[in-house]
């Protein structure tokens, strides 16, 4: 099939500058020449971004519709790719951001008799399965969220992340990753959990295959920023952190006294032994910025006009107690009380390790952010750690988000419980 490439022209040739030499009468030479040399033009800021040299796919119109009942595509219709194995390397992969979500292909749908549910939030998804890929059928036709479907980007298909989403998909069998766009529907057949575009499944090595055993994983634009700084993976079939993980894991580390056989969740009463004194476990407290409950009502840190809705009295957030020898994990994950919830609920991030998760809800109640709460989910059989705010008012939402960006973790964003 021939494409259409763009070309690209030479840059021009920059002129020379010439010096006229003059010369005065009396036969005196003039003054020395002075040649006029234009700065050097100042380095671009970033780097100008790759631009495949493929055209964009337009729509053929003769792809139009041909839904059989429940929702597939010409299904009698095999597939086929092209014998053109396409330059993965000069195709770009897309830029991780937030965008609005599609008018189509976002609310919950049903195919082949199966209700899927688009969904909401899909920070900390991660699963693992098998990948296939789709070409010459699909390409050139719309796909569920309207945009025309382009075997020669690196797009994916998938059942249940909005549209459009971003995530990275890994080979399994090789290592290989590429950052893809989601914003189609499917796939359909059973065990599969993502349909790529031509083009990656190139990049992933497994188009004469026809599918690979693969990690999806879904990124934000926080999680893509950290990932690109964060150091790959030795092992492909390591356990995927997110990325948020990542950006807790590299806080400065409390300073302060540590006896031997101290660790971070655990004082020691004996030490080689000597009973330790109070102020030992004092400092101990404060190194880690842990508070111990006293009994008595805690004076609220001041906080500034319209910020978080406070929570009833009953429910704030109280200082966890702390008993020697015993982890803090078994300490802080008392299920969060049942609020009435009046205003919005926002997420901060979401960690796939619990340690990270309880130290990013101390760095939030440390700067006086009411309502912060952890929230334990099961994902596709993986345990995530949801950092939530709220009930906060419409009002403060703006503060809010601003607050929390500061603090490094990006924008919060808004959720349905």
């Amino acid at each position: 099939m021939s494409l259409a490439r763009r070309v690209r022209l030479p840059a021009a040739l920059l002129p020379l500058a010439l010096a006229a030499c003059a010369t005065t009468g009396g036969g005196k030479p003039g003054p020395a020449p002075v040649a006029h040399v234009p700065p050097p033009s100042p380095a671009p800021a970033h780097p100008p971004r790759k631009v495949s040299p493929y055209a964009p796919a337009q729509e053929d119109p003769s792809k139009r519709g041909d839904y059989v009942a429940g929702g597939l595509f010409r299904p009698g219709v095999p597939d086929s790719v092209p014998d053109e194995i396409p330059d993965v390397d000069a195709i770009p992969e897309p830029e991780v951001r937030d965008e609005p979500r599609a008018a189509t292909g976002n609310r919950d749908y049903v195919v082949l008799g199966k209700q899927y549910r688009v969904m909401d939030d899909p920070s900390g998804y991660v699963e693992e399965g098998m990948a296939s890929y789709y070409g010459n059928k699909f390409h050139r036709r719309r796909t569920s969220s309207g945009e025309v479907y382009d075997m020669y980007a690196f797009t994916a298909a998938h059942k249940t992340l909005p549209l459009p989403s971003f995530a990275r998909v890994t080979n399994l069998e090789n290592g290989r990753s590429v950052i893809v766009r989601v914003n189609d529907r499917g796939p359909f057949h059973p065990g599969r959990v993502i349909d790529l575009s031509y083009a990656a499944a190139v990049k992933l090595g497994y188009r004469d295959k026809g599918s690979a055993r693969v990690r999806v994983e879904a990124l934000t634009p926080v999680d893509d920023a950290l990932a690109r700084r964060a150091p790959a993976s030795s092992s492909p079939s390591a356990p995927a952190a997110s990325a948020m993980d990542g950006l807790v894991a590299r806080l400065p580390a409390a300073s302060g006294p540590v006896a031997a056989g101290d660790d971070d969740n655990r004082f020691r009463m004996l030490d080689a032994a000597r009973p330790r004194t109070a102020d030992e476990f004092d400092a101990w407290l404060r190194a880690r910025q842990i508070r111990v409950a006293t009994g008595k009502p805690a004076t609220p840190a001041p906080t500034t006009a319209g910020a978080v809705t406070a929570a009833p009295p009953a429910v704030a957030s109280a200082p966890v107690p702390v008993v020697p020898d015993l982890p803090l994990a078994s300490a802080t994950l008392a299920p969060a009380p049942a609020v009435a919830e009046t205003g919005s609920i926002w997420q901060v991030a979401s960690f796939s390790d619990q340690r990270n998760a309880e130290q990013a809800l101390a760095r939030l109640r440390n700067a006086a952010i009411d309502g912060a709460r952890l929230q334990d989910v099961d994902v596709n059989g993986r345990k995530v750690w949801r950092l939530r705010v709220g009930p906060v008012a419409e009002s403060a939402s703006a503060e809010l988000a601003a607050r929390i960006a500061g603090l490094g973790f990006g924008p919060p964003q808004r959720v349905r419980n």
